[in-house]
Formats: C-alpha cells, structure tokens, sequence
C-alpha cells in the first residue's frame, strides 16, 4: 500500500422518523377537552329544558350548607304536627294574626311575618288547597269510596273552593226528574259536611241541570234546578254543617253546562263553594 492513501471517513447519518407520538400528553390534553364540551353543552341543554323552579331545586342540591334547623317541632309534616287553620302554623309580629277573625284570646288583627325570603313566601300553602286536598284524600282505597270520588271535581277561584258534584252515566244524583237523592249522594253530603268543619268559612250551594230536548212553556229545569239545591242544603245541616253558615242557594237550570252538549248528563250537578273569609269581612 502506498503511504499516501487518503484514510476512509464513515459519516453516520441519524434518520428521525416524522410519524412520531411525541409521547401521551396530548392525549390527557384532548380529553379534559372533551369533557369540558360535554359539561358546557349539558349545562346549555339543562338551562334551556328546566324552569326556574327546577334550577333552582339543582343548586340547591349541590350547595354545600343544610337548611336545618337546630330547634325543630316533634312532627314530620310541614307544620310540625300542627293544623293549616292554628295561629301557630306560621310567624306573626306584634301588631297582628294570621286569622281573618281571631278570638278574644288571639293576637289582634293584623300583617302576617316571618317569611325570610321569597322562596319561603311562595311555599306557604292557601288553606282552600288543603282543604281540596284533604276532601280528595279521604277516599281511601276502598271500592266504594272509589266509586264516590268519581262524582266529585274541585276547583280553587277567587270566590273560594268550588266542589262539584255531578251525575255519571249509569250513577245519578238524584231520582229521574226529582230532588229525591240517591245514596251515592248521601255519602258525598257526609264527607263533604265533614270536612268543611274543619274550617268557619260560609257555604253556598248552587244547583244546575242538564238541558232537555224539547222546549215546552212551563221549563222544569228552572224548579228542578233549585229544589236540587234546597235539598243537597238540608242534607249537609242533617250531617252536621250548621245552617248560619250557608249563605245563598241558588238554581241556574241548565244556562250554565260544562260540556258543550248541553243534554248531556254531566251538566247534572251540585256546586258547593267554601267562601273565603275575607270576601264576608267587613273591615
């Protein structure tokens, strides 16, 4: 060999692959992406099919204080134990009573307090509500207390509880053409007088027919109408309701139908109405 040879030099060329991960990262990266998009998006759909009652009712459930009380009633109801109509169901201040004519041994008469906030404020229950409820509730669950709710609807209006009592296919109030009533009836009148002595309040009964085919000179309904009245009134003094508290009866004959044909027998029916209070006050 000759001494003169250039030496041979190897160059090493690093090939770095493009299709590299690079690691995880990006992977963790993405995913907190993801799930924050979902949160965000379910809470767009949550604010957009909820009332603000049902909102309200969520942020309540993931607050972090409870709302107890460290001095309670003994009862598990709303009150305690105690009745809607007592003085002590709710707060008074000093210059007044929750009743509309309380007794000598009540406060005397005047604004209501207590209510902390507007939450509280709507909660407060109108007692021609509990009334309602308690009247709907007595039935049970037997067949016949079954069959006897069927006649009864109720429905809250500014003049007070209305509660209708109303014929049914194959089940009337009253004899064919009369004032005479059926036994069904007469358990109806028994709760009803029943539970309307849980309050004061005045009564009025008022009396409605279906109408009839033909027109003749002398219409029945008219009579038929408020005899029905004057007897459903007599039947609720005999179960207990006293007669000074029954303010007006009136019969309306078949000018007044709930259904739009007016023959039909649903027209049939005895409205009763617990007045409010507050309608009879004088001052």
């Amino acid at each position: 060999m000759s001494g003169n040879a250039a030496p041979i030099i190897i160059k090493r060329k690093k090939v770095v692959g493009g299709d590299g991960h690079h690691g995880g990262a990006w992977k963790v990266a993405y995913a907190d992406f993801v799930t924050a998009m979902m949160a965000f998006f379910l809470l767009m759909w949550l604010l957009n099919a909820t009332t603000e009652k049902q909102r309200k009712g969520i942020a309540d459930y993931f607050s972090p204080t409870i709302a107890v009380n460290r001095v309670s009633g003994g009862g598990a109801s709303t009150f305690g134990g105690d009745s809607v109509f007592t003085e002590e169901s709710l707060a008074q201040n000093g210059t007044g009573a929750s009743a509309n004519k309380p007794t000598a041994h009540q406060q005397a008469r005047g604004a209501m307090t207590g209510l902390e906030d507007t939450q509280q404020a709507e909660s407060s229950t109108d007692p021609m509500s509990d009334i309602a409820d308690i009247l709907l509730g007595t039935g049970g669950d037997a067949m016949e207390a079954t069959d006897t709710m069927r006649h009864i609807a109720t429905r809250l209006t500014d003049e007070g509880l209305v509660v209708e009592i109303f014929d049914l296919e194959g089940a009337p109030l009253f004899k064919p053409n009369s004032d005479v009533p059926s036994p069904i009836l007469q358990e109806i009148s028994a709760l009803i007088a029943r539970v309307f002595s849980l309050t004061e309040n005045d009564v009025a009964v008022a009396g409605h027919t279906r109408a009839r085919a033909l027109v003749v000179a002398n219409n029945p309904v008219w009579d038929l109408s408020s005899s029905r009245a004057q007897a459903f009134r007599e039947m609720l003094s005999r179960d207990g309701l006293s007669e000074s508290r029954v303010q007006r009866i009136t019969g309306h004959a078949d000018r007044q139908p709930v259904v739009s044909n007016t023959m039909d027998v649903r027209n049939n029916r005895i409205e009763v109405t617990l007045l409010r209070s507050d309608l009879n006050d004088p001052n």
